[in-house]
């Protein structure tokens, strides 16, 4: 994927240089809080480093940095699905706290979604969001996705049995 400007934002490649803003902005429990386990916290700058010396080597390239107001703000990324799954991908995204409020993750999927489907060959893009967590929701339906059903005490996150919301958007096939 090319860099794509959106209206507040850019999603591009990551480079090594963006250590600072990854570790400055996923630093943060608000952030942690909303994505998996596998995203450490406290998040430091070996983690950050580690984390950019893998996303950098992707291929294909399935995750962007969002780049806000001239620094690596955030991530969104497509994590593909194999074997009878293949046209399948879980979104997942992040943004760092200073930025949100101000429709950067709704565009961010939106462009997402188009790339996943038209570069990547996908037919269908989901994504589990905490039961607390509304505002990705509404994200998400702003982009076209579907609530397909909520996934009872299915996580465990920050000490707590949580529910997950299942959200997808499917192509829509050509006749």
């Amino acid at each position: 994927m090319p860099e794509i400007a959106l209206k507040n934002a850019t999603l591009r490649h990551w480079r090594m240089d963006d250590v600072q803003d990854l570790a400055r902005f996923a630093n943060n429990r608000a952030v942690w809080r909303n994505v998996r386990d596998l995203f450490p916290h406290p998040y430091t700058l070996d983690h950050a480093h580690q984390y950019l010396t893998v996303v950098t080597q992707q291929k294909p390239q399935s995750c962007f940095a969002i780049e806000v107001d001239g620094q690596a703000g955030g991530s969104i990324s497509l994590k593909l699905g194999s074997d009878v799954n293949r046209l399948s991908a879980e979104i997942g995204y992040w943004l760092g706290e200073p930025f949100w409020g101000r429709g950067i993750v709704s565009e961010a999927v939106n462009a997402m979604v188009q790339y996943g489907f038209h570069e990547l060959g996908l037919v269908r893009i989901y994504a589990e969001v905490f039961a607390w967590n509304p505002a990705s929701m509404k994200v998400l339906e702003k982009a076209g996705f579907k609530l397909e059903g909520i996934m009872r005490d299915s996580a465990l996150k920050d000490g707590q049995l949580i529910d997950q919301y299942l959200y997808a958007r499917i192509k829509k096939q050509e006749p």
